[in-house]
């Protein structure tokens, strides 16, 4: 059963690494994105699948790292908050204009989560870019939406976010996720 495993999603700089990093404090276990590790690793290695370089190939490392951290979620106790999940992957191929394939397509249907999502929405006044997040704030902004949509799709319930500062976005998630 995936109840116990809570995503949270949105654009690039709007929060979901200090809130995860905030709850995982408190003790909420936690699997960690796998955007910034792949580009850490790839620019490391002098690899390819760079969002700059090869997005199918991204996409790719993304969806294997996601369907691992799906795994490892399942097999622990307790709430575990996921940073993006694998239907991220098929809206980051979405956002980009590529095709989704249907084995991508297939691991979103098949690999689930709680129905309860938490979306980080696009948030002006802290996105921030760096050497791993070279997206703009209009594609950040893109990024949320294609989110909310897709995992609408997927059926899930998306949850925002309060624009507010970390420990109380803390205290909001940790709310929704007593109980379980």
């Amino acid at each position: 059963m995936s109840d116990h495993m809570f995503v949270v999603t949105g654009g690039p700089g709007s929060g979901k690494s200090s809130l995860i990093a905030a709850l995982a404090r408190r003790g909420v276990a936690a699997m960690p994105e796998a955007g910034r590790a792949i580009i850490r690793d790839q620019v490391r290695i002098g690899g390819r699948a760079l969002p700059w370089a090869d997005r199918a190939l991204f996409a790719e490392l993304m969806l294997a790292w996601d369907l691992r951290s799906h795994h490892e979620a399942l097999a622990r106790d307790g709430p575990v908050l996921m940073d993006r999940g694998i239907p991220d992957v098929a809206g980051y191929l979405t956002l980009c204009g590529l095709p989704v394939p249907a084995h991508v397509a297939a691991a979103a249907e098949r690999h689930r989560y709680n129905a309860r999502v938490f979306l980080a929405p696009h948030w002006e006044a802290i996105f921030t870019q760096d050497g791993e997040r070279r997206q703009d704030r209009a594609e950040a902004a893109a990024t949320a939406r294609v989110m909310r949509e897709t995992y609408s799709r997927l059926g899930y319930r998306l949850v925002d976010l309060p624009l507010a500062g970390i420990e109380d976005r803390a205290d909001f998630v940790a709310a929704r996720l007593r109980g379980v």
